[in-house]
């Protein structure tokens, strides 16, 4: 069992972005730009970071770039608990096979860096109207076709197999109008997939954003944390004009986001929960947000495992 200290919490490092300086993608990047960003990280007191594929996608890095990444990362003295695949669904009608074949070369990858899950999920890339929005989500994105279900399904349930095989966690991230979109649709298809190393990423952040109806936060955590193995966590302001029918939402630190956090991870530890953290943040000083994130879950932790 971990102490609030041992926790796995890490920085989602998804705020560089995959664009290098000399505007070339940061996979094709020198070591040294890669060591820079993860300094950036270190200096504010983060010791474990999720490599995104929406940052560093390791899974299409040579074995020999893998192996410099790896004495990079060691070098900035940093480790890795799990690794994130990001709009990479595996059900993408033109990728999806390509994105299918790197999630097993992640889970191959996983255990020789100390990580134990493994995030996938079934979000695809942004549309034009949200690569242009001020938030992404305040624009209509892709929705999951239900005839491709069933392949979903066969397909995590094979991804199982194989985490299974090298002792590493799968875990399904939620997010709107995917298959997992709400808490009831998420249970559902865990309980189709029926995998003991397949839980769920309760990423509820990203459904309280959203300028739509939505159940208190309260009540769809109740319902996915005991099958969630892994956490993107995150916090947004959200509230709701009855006379104009107007949202409105915007992204907030843990503490103070309308989403009661310490209330929450209590109620995960009673529930069961044992799986790394990984914080995220949009907007603003993402990585210091970040930072200051950390240090928040720990303090939870640290009542809650009193």
């Amino acid at each position: 069992m971990f102490t609030a200290e041992s926790w796995p919490i890490a920085a989602n490092m998804l705020s560089f972005g995959a664009t290098a300086p000399d505007g070339g993608h940061i996979k094709d990047a020198p070591a040294t730009v890669w060591a820079a960003q993860m300094r950036e990280a270190r200096e504010l007191g983060i010791t474990q970071i999720d490599p995104t594929d929406a940052w560093v996608p390791l899974a299409r890095l040579s074995d020999e770039r893998v192996e410099e990444f790896r004495r990079t990362l060691e070098g900035e003295g940093l480790s890795i608990p799990s690794i994130s695949m990001t709009r990479s669904s595996v059900v993408d009608r033109d990728k999806g096979d390509q994105f299918l074949a790197e999630a097993h070369r992640l889970l191959d990858l996983a255990p020789s860096f100390g990580a134990s899950i493994v995030n996938v999920g079934f979000m695809q890339a942004l549309t034009p109207e949200q690569a242009d929005a001020v938030w992404f989500w305040l624009e209509n994105g892709h929705h999951d076709d239900p005839a491709l279900r069933d392949l979903a399904i066969e397909r995590i349930r094979e991804l199982g197999d194989h985490a299974q095989s090298v002792g590493v966690g799968l875990s399904l991230e939620m997010y709107e109008d995917t298959y997992i979109g709400t808490p009831d649709d998420a249970v559902a298809f865990l309980d189709d997939v029926d995998h003991d190393a397949v839980g769920l990423n309760p990423d509820l952040g990203n459904l309280v954003r959203l300028h739509r109806p939505m159940p208190h936060p309260d009540d769809m955590y109740e319902t996915v944390l005991p099958r969630s193995n892994f956490w993107h966590i995150k916090n947004y302001s959200r509230d709701f004009d009855p006379r104009t029918g107007a949202y409105t939402s915007a992204p907030m630190p843990l503490k103070y986001g309308y989403i009661n956090y310490r209330r929450i991870i209590r109620r995960a530890i009673e529930s069961g929960y044992t799986g790394p953290f990984c914080c995220e943040h949009y907007g603003s000083d993402s990585l210091g947000v970040i930072a200051e994130n950390i240090q928040y879950i720990r303090q939870v932790l640290a009542s809650a495992l009193d």
